[in-house]
């Protein structure tokens, strides 16, 4: 897939501090691409230069092929979609949509007619007559949504616009999203520091800490094969295990689980020096009676119960490790919830593990 957005040695300052330290980047014509990273990693920074609202301390921004050097945001290829919104109170739907053509050289009727379009295409068909200050958190967004798409930009720039709606409509404008980039077929970047929004939105993540990125991949591989215990740590639940190589490094020694096959973990890359062993809390599962271990067994005790509803969640202390090891389970019927001081055995797959640096 060609290659919309190049950036080469991105630096970026504030006087002394350092937002953005040596940013190499490709972002892929029509993929749905995430900055994902915790409050103050540089993210935000990163948006603005692509966008033209901040210029480079040095290296290079080019879009579709053409250096941005000088480019004021206004001539970019770009539309940002706020956090806040930025919806005019004052103004219809309608009028707040349409208000980047005022300069359009189109007619009264064909304006109306694109502003229609927008809206019908964020599912606002028939508002465009309501007043903003009318709208509810939602339908403001999809109006942000409709006036930047209405200008037919090469990228769509989105910076945490889901952030101020509750837990239902964010899920629910998660996937209206999604459909929309599909339908529209244009780059959006995405800044969150949800890691689940992040997941479940894109092709691609660039998970960013302190002015640099981390680890670029896509959601399957950042979850299942994290690149330091850093990332692992941010994406999700993660328990962590000390490990012991062996010289000729082809078995590990896990505190608590014995000794396997370093053949037989995942990795991203060569491991040099100290490592742990990483495993998610659901490839983790408690045994019932008359259940028996697909792979590997170790025995516990459960010291913490947190209780979901769908899900329990269990801390279960194990012999030979500092820290109890967190396990996740499905409530499914029929399948009793454990108190603590209750007896465990564990089931758990060296496949499942991640050997990790440090």
């Amino acid at each position: 897939m060609t290659a919309l957005i190049e950036l080469k040695g991105v630096e970026k300052h504030y006087g002394d501090y350092h937002a953005l330290r040596g940013i190499d980047l490709e972002i892929r014509a029509g993929e749905f691409f995430s900055l994902l990273g915790p409050s103050g990693c540089g993210k935000t920074t990163l948006l603005r230069t692509i966008a033209g609202l901040e210029e480079v301390s040095s290296g290079s921004i080019r879009i579709d092929g053409r250096d941005m050097k000088g480019v004021a945001a206004n001539h970019r290829p770009t539309n940002m979609v706020f956090q806040s919104y930025a919806v005019f109170p004052h103004l219809t739907v309608a009028e707040n949509v349409g208000f980047g053509l005022r300069r359009d050289p189109r007619g009264k009727s064909e304006k109306a007619r694109a502003v229609e379009e927008a809206l019908d295409m964020v599912g606002l068909a028939g508002y465009g007559k309501r007043r903003a200050h009318a709208l509810s958190g939602g339908q403001r967004q999809r109006v942000a949504l409709a006036r930047a798409l209405i200008l037919k930009p090469k990228v769509l720039l989105l910076d945490e616009p889901l952030s101020a709606l509750d837990r239902l409509m964010r899920e629910q404008m998660q996937l209206e999203l999604i459909r929309l980039q599909r339908q529209v077929g244009i780059t959006f970047i995405l800044v969150t520091h949800d890691q689940e929004e992040a997941l479940v939105m894109s092709d691609r993540i660039a998970v960013m800490f302190e002015g640099e990125i981390g680890q670029l991949a896509d959601p399957e591989t950042l979850y299942r094969r994290p690149a330091t215990k850093r990332v692992a740590q941010f994406i999700g639940k993660m328990n962590f295990l000390p490990g012991a190589l062996s010289a000729d490094r082809r078995e590990i020694d896990i505190a608590g689980l014995g000794r396997v096959a370093t053949a037989d973990l995942a990795t991203s890359g060569e491991i040099d020096g100290a490592v742990s062993v990483g495993i998610r809390p659901e490839t983790l599962a408690i045994l019932f009676e008359g259940e028996t271990a697909p792979r590997r067994e170790v025995q516990g005790v459960v010291s913490e119960v947190v209780y979901y509803g769908d899900m329990t969640y269990y801390d279960v202390r194990v012999d030979g490790i500092d820290r109890p090891l967190t396990v996740s389970m499905k409530n499914l019927i029929g399948r009793p919830v454990l108190d603590v001081g209750a007896a465990a055995r564990l089931a758990w797959d060296e496949r499942a593990l991640v050997l990790l640096p440090g």
